[in-house]
């Protein structure tokens, strides 16, 4: 994992989230979407509680609303999937609008939406301020099975690649003439997909070969050991664990 490698999520800044270990962020990410999970529907105030403590994250890391919100449009088919359960949903039903509707729906639909929503945007500021790089090296000194790690780094560089060759074959067929504009090309697409296949696939065969001839054992060196140090890690850690105070009162009240 040498080079770094940007990616559209991470926002380039300077602040105190920035400058966090990724293996501390990863954790407190992962606690808190835990948190969220564990908090009972019925308590909503709570929900709207963990929305604020996001905003001060995202104050802090300087990531602005309209880049967050925009990048919560990822979530748009839950919210589609959240509006449809009202309607699907059986049960007790109660008038809303000249709609019947379930309430055991829209108590889903709720908990999908507070839920879903809280979770994808603490997921996009962990992007927002944490390169793919530091990402791989944050699962790595977590213990994440070296295997997978592997196998996220090779997706992450040879995507781009992939993805370019992709692109120089579009250019290719343009050049001769080519259109698709109907089923009767879908021959020749699939022609070209298969030849992207077997490129990919041979790529990937030199690829290992130059490794094992480097002496690739099935093990990477780890070239940055990533530590944090105690204060980091309460600094990190601020946000789960409030949370936590606010799922338990969300169970007691």
């Amino acid at each position: 994992m040498g080079a770094g490698h940007a990616h559209r999520l991470y926002r380039h800044g300077h602040s105190p989230v920035h400058a966090l270990p990724p293996h501390t962020k990863l954790a407190a990410t992962f606690a808190f979407v835990v948190v969220v999970v564990s908090t009972p529907r019925e308590a909503m105030w709570a929900f709207g509680l963990y929305a604020v403590l996001l905003g001060l994250v995202a104050y802090h890391a300087r990531v602005p609303a309209g880049f967050l919100l925009k990048r919560l449009l990822i979530e748009v088919p839950f919210v589609a999937f959240a509006v449809l359960m009202p309607f699907v949903a059986e049960g007790e039903r109660v008038g809303v609008l000249g709609l019947s509707l379930s309430v055991n729906g829209l108590w889903g639909a709720w908990n999908v939406l507070a839920k879903g929503t809280l979770g994808v945007a603490a997921s996009v500021l962990l992007a927002a301020t944490t390169e793919l790089r530091e990402l791989l090296l944050g699962l790595q000194r977590l213990k994440l099975p070296p295997l997978l790690v592997q196998i996220a780094s090779f997706m992450i560089r040879y995507g781009d690649v992939i993805t370019d060759e992709m692109r120089r074959m579009r250019i290719a067929r343009e050049s001769r003439g080519f259109e698709a504009r109907g089923v009767r090309h879908w021959g020749v697409l699939a022609k070209s997909a298969g030849a992207l296949f077997i490129r990919s696939y041979e790529r990937g065969e030199r690829v290992h070969l130059a490794m094992v001839s480097r002496g690739y054992a099935g093990s990477m060196p780890v070239i940055d050991e990533v530590t944090a140090t105690r204060a980091q890690w309460s600094y990190a850690l601020a946000l789960p664990c409030t949370a936590l105070a606010v799922c338990l009162l969300g169970w007691t009240l």
